[in-house]
């Protein structure tokens, strides 16, 4: 986001239209990659991007995997993602994307074409409202109405997508507008406000943690999103805090680290919950504590004290009142925190909820296993430190969350939405984002349907992730809630059969179907020695359908 002089730093006044405006601006905000589906309400901006080689645009083949892309470029870039669709259709198609930067806190500008301004409010072909569509799942939403103000508005949209809780903002740019010319005024690329904590309230923070006994940190999306990891373990180490990672953020602690005791994600393990309930201070750093983060909003009672650090003032008492609450930056909190005198009574207890932690997460290849878990196993065994992981949403994400060891930082992407689709889509975002990492996503057989088609984008642009699709032929955690409520009663959770590899290679991708855990490992090995995008096909069965329960399991709990 900063700019670094001469004339970024600089007011500049050039002629120019509004599209051409756009694109501009997008250089000096040092756009390195654009997502879109190419639509004829926006055309004078493709046209002004075709002249601007800086720019690589990536077409994709639905708006709902180019927002995708786009997320999961800026979760890993830690810069906004840009994204084009098209009027309502495109817009509605790509609005899951959108959803998931908003709930995962990730910075995104999202343009739309819109209808002619002399046909607004006549339902014009494919028009929607996109300023009041948007509303509630964007920080901002504002159509370009005045061809003079585009770079105002543009820069505005960028300064708030990455400002304070970071997130996705809206620009609809009606048709006629964008080939309007006029006096365009760019301003400086401002930097991004990083605030400090008081004195008072870092002496009010080490007050209470003289007083603790048993303290805890949950580290949320705000640590990696100020690139705070490294600070983290100093603050850590220095105090011998525990250390466990909220929702689908394992990468921010190095989960081999001694101080690392956990994920708090779907179907956490009683050890992790443990040293919750067993903590007296939880120390919360740039996390919403979200319903899954916080188990339902069951595990932070009130005989504990909550201190709450992060960037936005309104995620402060929005789920529990904290005894202390600190609007700032996480990089800046840390650094001042390093200077509290605390003497530490709690370093047994650490280690013992660290063993406790360990116990449960051990993980090595055994083929009498579930096989699921052996394929976590290969992963850990064969994978570079700093490869990347995404996943879609799905019960088979279980064991991936309960084994994988993150010891790096930016090295995992998933989404605190939910998201179906979402695991392929992001790892070509990721891909583009860190070209020289190994990139590896992991989908489910019902959500990878769903965007799949995106495997032709990494082919057509030359984007070599690795794909694996665990195929039980069923959407396993609807399932698994079936059975949990209604045993037995097996409705709308079944798929079909599908060749993934039959798919991947009508699209140009080198397929595998693997069974067994030695199959997987031959063909795992031969996707890392390629360089082209590759889909391995892990036949799983339905009966093991989550990490702690097979069906049959829950149907005998279920009708007890």
């Amino acid at each position: 986001m900063e700019g670094k002089g001469g004339e970024q730093g600089l007011k500049e006044i050039k002629r120019m239209n509004a599209a051409k405006a756009i694109v501009e601006c997008l250089k000096r905000h040092e756009v390195e990659n654009v997502f879109c589906v190419p639509g004829e309400s926006y055309l004078p901006v493709l046209d002004a991007l075709y002249d601007q080689p800086s720019i690589q645009v990536i077409s994709a083949r639905h708006e709902g995997g180019a927002s995708f892309m786009a997320e999961g470029y800026a979760k890993s870039k830690l810069k906004a993602g840009v994204v084009f669709a098209t009027r309502g259709v495109g817009a509605a198609n790509l609005s899951i994307g959108v959803h998931t930067a908003y709930q995962d806190s990730t910075p995104m500008v999202v343009f739309l074409g819109q209808v002619h301004s002399k046909f607004r409010g006549r339902e014009g072909f494919q028009e929607v409202n996109l300023e009041n569509y948007f509303q509630e799942i964007a920080k901002w939403s504002v159509e370009l109405t005045d061809a003079e103000r585009t770079p105002e508005i543009i820069q505005r949209a960028f300064r708030i997508a990455h400002s304070g809780r970071p997130g996705p903002v809206i620009v609809s740019l009606p048709e006629d507008v964008l080939v309007k010319e006029a006096e365009m005024q760019f301003g400086p690329v401002a930097p991004v406000p990083k605030p400090a904590p008081s004195q008072i309230e870092i002496k009010q923070i080490e007050s209470e943690l003289q007083a603790a006994e048993k303290p805890i940190i949950i580290a949320g999306g705000g640590v990696k999103g100020a690139r705070a990891e490294n600070k983290l373990i100093e603050f850590a180490e220095k105090y011998s805090l525990p250390v466990i990672a909220a929702f689908r953020r394992q990468d921010v602690f190095p989960n081999d680290h001694s101080l690392y005791v956990g994920h708090l994600g779907l179907g956490t393990g009683k050890e992790v919950i443990d040293t919750v309930a067993e903590a007296d201070v939880i120390i919360a750093l740039g996390t919403r504590l979200s319903e899954v983060t916080t188990q339902d909003y069951s595990i932070i009672t009130s005989e504990k004290k909550l201190i709450h650090i992060d960037i936005d003032f309104q995620t402060l008492g929005k789920v529990y009142p904290p005894q202390i609450g600190v609007v700032a930056d996480l990089n800046e909190a840390l650094q001042e925190l390093m200077i509290i005198e605390v003497k530490t009574k709690w370093k047994k207890w650490a280690e013992h909820r660290r063993n406790a932690f360990q116990e449960v997460s051990y993980l090595e290849k055994k083929p009498e296993e579930v096989l699921n878990k052996n394929i976590i196993a290969v992963l850990k065994e064969k994978l570079p430190e700093d490869a990347l992981l995404t996943n879609d949403a799905g019960n088979f994400a279980g064991w991936l969350h309960a084994f994988y060891p993150f010891r790096k930082a930016h090295t995992y992407v998933g989404p605190t939405s939910g998201a179906m689709g979402y695991g392929m889509p992001a790892a070509l975002g990721a891909q583009l984002a860190f070209p020289e990492k190994t990139v590896v996503s992991l989908s489910g057989d019902g959500g990878f349907m769903m965007t799949g088609q995106e495997l032709e984008t990494a082919v057509r642009y030359k984007i070599p992730v690795i794909c694996l699709v665990f195929n039980n032929k069923m959407y396993g955690t609807i399932r698994m809630h079936q059975e949990m409520h209604y045993p037995g009663k097996v409705m709308a959770t079944d798929l079909g059969e599908v060749s993934f590899v039959d798919f991947a290679q009508s699209l140009g991708v080198s397929g595998f179907k693997v069974t067994t855990l030695e199959e997987f490992e031959t063909a795992f090995e031969q996707a890392l020695q390629g360089s082209n995008p590759v889909l391995i096909e892990i036949v799983t069965e339905k009966e093991q359908i989550s990490v702690s329960s097979t069906i049959t399991e829950l149907r005998k709990r279920a009708m007890k």
